[in-house]
């Protein structure tokens, strides 16, 4: 597994851009998912890593709710993006 498989053309974007700014750490999250279900192909009982996975998720799923609220626009984009679902609760 290639560490930076998933990184879209985002990356070469967003290269100025503040490291701690919502979306750039959205990003973050969503290639650690990535990597981490590929991971779950081969190790399925991996728990430990599952739980890893939810918090991240969790982490994520906040961020973007935060993002909604502040910003829609750049919350719109930045989902079709990293083809990334709309949460059902913001």
């Amino acid at each position: 597994m290639r560490k930076n498989s998933f990184i879209p053309v985002i990356s070469q974007e967003k290269k100025e851009e503040n490291p701690g700014s919502v979306e750039f750490q959205v990003f973050n999250f969503t290639n650690k998912i990535r990597r981490l279900t590929s991971h779950f192909e081969l190790h399925r009982k991996d728990y430990l890593s599952q739980r890893g996975l939810r918090k991240i998720l969790g982490k994520r799923k906040r961020l973007l709710s935060y993002l909604s609220k502040r910003n829609g626009i750049h919350y719109k984009k930045l989902i079709n993006q990293l083809d990334i679902r709309e949460s059902e609760i913001r």
